[in-house]
């Protein structure tokens, strides 16, 4: 089986939020206190003026993903190798430049949204 899953989110209400990297989406509380399952590197538990950085209220749409490595959606929305949860379709923000850099360091794949 492949990694374990992400936290589910606990609500659906205006406290949701997605990960600008990796689509994740939690409430702000569970970003708090465990960060993101996908994006460790991101250290949100530790500093938490990085949710407000590397998460967004503004996004479109939702889908949980049981198995990424079997979904065809999954792989459609390149989510095929984050943990089992549920995700956004798309974010329309960016990550900040700082943040881009530490992907870059961390050597893990970051792909802005497309500008419409």
């Amino acid at each position: 089986m492949g990694s374990a899953p992400a936290q589910i989110p606990t609500s659906f209400g205006n406290e949701l939020r997605a990960c600008l990297r990796c689509r994740l989406v939690k409430t702000y509380d569970q970003f708090r206190e465990s960060g993101c399952e996908n994006c460790p590197f991101f250290k949100m538990e530790e500093d938490h003026e990085r949710i407000a950085d590397c998460t967004t209220p503004n996004f479109n749409g939702i889908i949980s993903v049981m198995d990424p490595t079997r979904s065809w959606a999954a792989r459609w929305l390149r989510i095929g190798k984050f943990a089992p949860g549920v995700y956004t379709l798309a974010v329309s923000e960016a990550l900040p430049d700082d943040m881009q850099v530490l992907c870059e360091d961390e050597r893990v794949n970051y792909v802005p949204p497309k500008r419409i």
